[in-house]
């Protein structure tokens, strides 16, 4: 039990910046997953004028069909981190290996793989995600799997860099000298050397995976309505924001909130307790 809190607490950040990314990340994600628990109407009711400002009864006002703001953006939040998740979580499996690998085995394998990213790389990613949403149609499997393709080509770089690096201490040496099996290598002595500058891309790339689900959601090519999502509600109610500006700048402050606290979390803990 000892050893399980001394490990959560050298993930917990040390400085103000860290702190306050945690605490960011901590509020809205609580608002993501128990926030449908705490909305006051069902996220898709008509219950009154459209772009209705606020009120005692609809504390943000209603949105362009007369449904609750406020329920919407409880329930909306969700989406956003349950779909950008799996994207990461694809794409990091994916390319944690494919790093590793490349980085370890220096052999025509790594090159391939390194002039492969490189033509990835040269396509502008959300030209590639609307063509590859375009592809497979509206729905948000395809935006999930094109947006995990897209984060492949800097993880690998990344995590071909990192292990690059790693690969020419002697405690590597040492492990191979001891007849140890690649993977044992790269389990037991690369990756967890680089776990923790990976923890800050890991960030990067959540939060990349938010703007970009929400990006095309917003042009109406992932979730359609009446899907309730951060994105597409800044899409839907474009026409009301004089009426009631609660309606799009809600969504947009929280979906602005989730990556600057997972960005500040993941520059706090790359940078260890400075």
């Amino acid at each position: 039990m000892n050893t399980l809190c001394a490990r959560v607490r050298q993930w917990i950040p040390a400085s103000p910046s860290g702190k306050a990314g945690l605490t960011i990340l901590v509020v809205v994600l609580a608002v993501a997953l128990i926030g449908p628990l705490a909305a006051p109407d069902q996220p898709d009711l008509t219950v009154g004028i459209p772009y209705a400002p606020p009120s005692r009864a609809h504390w943000l006002g209603l949105d362009f069909l007369g449904r609750d703001v406020l329920s919407r953006v409880l329930y909306g939040g969700l989406t956003v981190v349950f779909y950008a998740g799996i994207a990461t979580i694809a794409a990091y499996t994916v390319g944690l290996l494919a790093g590793l690998l490349a980085g370890y085995s220096r052999t025509w394998f790594a090159t391939v793989l390194m002039r492969s990213t490189d033509v990835l790389l040269s396509f502008p990613a959300l030209v590639f995600l609307i063509l590859l949403a375009t592809a497979f149609g509206p729905g948000i499997t395809g935006i999930v799997v094109a947006t995990a393709i897209i984060q492949l080509p800097p993880i690998i770089r990344i995590v071909r860099s990192a292990t690059l690096e790693q690969s020419v201490r002697g405690y590597v040496e040492a492990a191979v000298s001891r007849g140890e099996s690649t993977l044992s290598v790269l389990r037991r002595e690369i990756l967890p050397n680089i776990a923790r500058p990976l923890s800050a891309d890991v960030g990067v790339r959540f939060s990349w995976s938010v703007l970009l689900i929400a990006s095309v959601n917003f042009l109406g090519l992932g979730l359609q309505p009446p899907a309730s999502d951060w994105g597409l509600m800044v899409s839907e109610n474009r026409g009301g924001i004089a009426t009631n500006p609660a309606v799009m700048l809600v969504p947009a402050a929280l979906l602005g909130a989730l990556t600057l606290g997972i960005n500040l979390l993941g520059d706090a803990l790359a940078g260890g307790k400075e």
